[in-house]
């Protein structure tokens, strides 16, 4: 299934996706607010929201990926 991919392993992408997505709408909202504090130009800080994050969101997916092939501290791991 999906190019010899297991249903649990594209459960487990499409679960990391979906959490990045959900936490960096969060950390947009949390940077542009700040942003705007700090700058005082709504525009400013949604640009600086906008690519932080963007930045930030490939980091996060990639670290959440990466953390899958880390066995230490899972249950019943080797």
């Amino acid at each position: 299934m999906f190019g010899g991919l297991s249903s649990t392993a594209v459960h487990s992408r499409r679960r990391a996706l979906a959490k990045t997505l959900c936490y960096r709408l969060v950390m947009v909202t949390i940077t542009v607010f700040v942003a705007w504090l700090v700058v005082g130009d709504l525009s400013d800080a949604v640009n600086i929201g906008l690519v932080t994050n963007v930045v930030k969101t490939g980091t996060y997916y990639a670290y959440e990926r990466l953390w899958d092939h880390v066995r230490w501290g899972v249950s019943g791991a080797a």
